[in-house]
């Protein structure tokens, strides 16, 4: 059985852990502190998921970017990462804690997110290509792997995502 709910700053290490054993190695959990010590970290957006109630067995994290159009700066989320630990992936916790965050990223008014992932696996969660949408990014060179998601209908625009320093881009 699987519980997601926000972590808690005494879970530090549980989610280094996870975070670490998903990705072979240290950026991604340098990339969360990061978030977590900016004004960029959502606190109700970044998500464990504890298997039997107790073991923490998967991470995610949404954080604020922006989208500038040739209007206005657009506010809008980044999803990364997404970890679940090795034995238990190919298990559905990745994609229950991407569908429930997209959820919670809805319901506090967000109106797109951006992720930096494989379109095979994103695409089933409803992220398109971010040049179909006519947006570009720093990631403009990963092709279909630079995806984004609508949360509210129409609501993106043509625009370029800014990405916070705390990511390092």
């Amino acid at each position: 059985m699987i519980e997601l709910r926000e972590e808690a700053a005494s879970e530090d290490e549980e989610i280094d852990d996870i975070v670490r054993r998903a990705f072979d190695g240290e950026d991604e959990v340098s990339l969360i502190h990061r978030i977590r010590k900016s004004p960029n970290y959502i606190p109700e957006l970044s998500l464990i998921a504890l298997h039997n109630q107790s073991t923490p067995v998967g991470y995610i994290m949404f954080s604020k970017i922006t989208i500038e159009t040739d209007d206005e700066t657009l506010p809008s989320l980044a999803l990364a990462p997404v970890s679940v630990v090795p034995e238990l992936q190919n298990e559905g916790i990745g994609s229950m804690m991407i569908r429930d965050g997209l959820m919670r990223a809805t319901a506090l008014g967000y109106r797109h997110v951006v992720v930096l992932g494989d379109n095979r696996y994103y695409s089933r969660f409803g992220f398109v290509p971010a040049s179909e949408k006519n947006v570009t990014g720093p990631f403009d060179d990963a092709g279909d792997a630079f995806m984004v998601k609508e949360l509210k209908k129409d609501a993106l625009k043509k625009g370029h995502v800014r990405y916070p320093t705390s990511f390092g881009i």
